[in-house]
């Protein structure tokens, strides 16, 4: 099969609603990884110690988020929205549902703003009610982005992208070939970056005019950062890695082989991480391989699609199919510390790491871990998926974005 072939089938998948679910071929797949964890387990003497367990009870592939006071959102299979405080306890739930996919953004005002497979859009207020919600033609399977005037943009299956107001209302769409399931970036000048099955990645203006695009050779749905300089990183189903210069010019490319939507984050030198498949990588900011390590446990089906998040400390924490949370040294890519996290089966959500340190990582069966660490994100351009913990999608680079308060 060749690589075009194989991209073409893993986004096909994305059209199967929990079908993996119930086949017995991934069930088998779990067990054996199961089995080899607890064998790892017994053998390494580098573990994180777990604060505390939440079971969602529902699947989950959506990345927790939280907002500036410490308090923790993501949505599942069932269609919730859930709000956990930083003590393990549920706040409340909003349920709209349906399926969702969509990592939940906060705005600097608290609204928790979401995508659904109902092809909905929603706003929910800090206390759980519903604020507002916008209709679109498809899933909306993407992270919303939110400016720093609450504009909201987020793309749909529908093959558009939307800019809506802190109110819910339509401010522009703008149309491409292919359904967008990239999660937008945002840089300090209100310029917006994402990709689309129709093989563009494109650059708009505030005003949704198109700046540029660039055009690769497969779909996109990996989600982009942003450098210290206004360069974009971001991944296509191509098997490449690309860099791109604020004007649309190419800086490099790097042949991965990657079939995923794993989405690229950066440390404080521009090193460049990504999972790769079934590996976990450190790209050079000239665009050369640093160093590549594989799962642990690697399984047919179970690839990473899950973005790292990069430490103070120079460690980068990585999540992925083979139930690991670990946390490796950015030079060499040994594992440092790990948890073993079997029982919440593999991992399509991206790490989220509060001011303090700890570490939250979910599972595809909605089992959300706290694990006890100290070290907070690296202030690097973009340390995490979506920029920062609030998953707002906007640079934290001077002149190109801040993060909230």
């Amino acid at each position: 099969m060749s690589l075009t072939e194989n991209a073409n089938r893993v986004i096909a998948e994305q059209l199967q609603i929990s079908s993996r679910l119930t086949d017995l071929r991934f069930w088998v797949i779990l067990c054996a990884v199961t089995v080899a964890s607890v064998i790892r387990a017994e053998q390494s003497p580098f573990t994180a110690t777990n604060l505390w367990i939440v079971d969602l009870k529902g699947y989950c592939k959506s990345s927790p988020a939280q907002d500036s006071s410490g308090v923790i959102y993501l949505t599942d299979s069932k269609g919730r929205l859930f709000a956990i405080d930083a003590d393990g306890s549920q706040r409340w739930a909003f349920n709209f549902g349906f399926e969702s996919v969509s990592t939940p953004a906060i705005a600097d005002d608290g609204t928790v703003v979401f995508g659904s497979r109902d092809r909905r859009l929603y706003a929910v207020t800090p206390t759980g009610s519903k604020k507002w919600e916008f209709l679109t033609g498809g899933w909306v399977d993407a992270s919303a982005a939110i400016g720093t005037d609450g504009t909201v943009y987020v793309g749909s299956w529908d093959k558009k992208f939307y800019a809506i107001s802190g109110k819910g209302q339509k401010r522009w769409e703008f149309p491409t070939s292919g359904p967008i399931v990239s999660s937008a970036a945002l840089d300090g000048l209100g310029n917006i970056y994402f990709g689309s099955h129709d093989r563009n990645f494109y650059a708009l203006n505030p005003d949704g005019s198109k700046r540029w695009a660039f055009r690769t050779g497969a779909p996109i749905t990996s989600s982009p950062a942003i450098g210290s300089d206004g360069e974009t990183y971001f991944a296509s189903t191509d098997g490449k890695l690309y860099a791109l210069n604020s004007d649309g010019s190419q800086r490099w490319e790097l042949r991965t082989g990657g079939i995923t939507a794993s989405s690229p984050v950066l440390g404080l030198d521009g090193t460049i991480f990504v999972s790769v498949n079934q590996t976990h990588c450190a790209i050079s900011p000239d665009g050369s391989m640093r160093w590549q390590r594989p799962f642990w446990h690697p399984q047919p089906d179970l690839f990473g699609e899950n973005a790292a998040a990069v430490l103070a400390d120079n460690t980068v924490v990585f999540t992925g199919g083979d139930s690991y949370v670990m946390t490796v040294p950015t030079d060499d890519g040994k594992e440092k510390w790990y948890w073993n996290a079997w029982l919440f089966g593999p991992s399509y959500s991206s790490p989220l790491v509060a001011p303090n340190g700890t570490i939250y990582a979910t599972g595809l069966f909605g089992r959300l871990d706290a694990l006890q660490r100290h070290i907070p994100l690296a202030k690097s351009s973009w340390p995490t998926f979506r920029g920062n913990p609030q998953r707002t999608g906007r640079s934290s680079t001077p002149g190109f974005g801040t993060n909230p308060p």
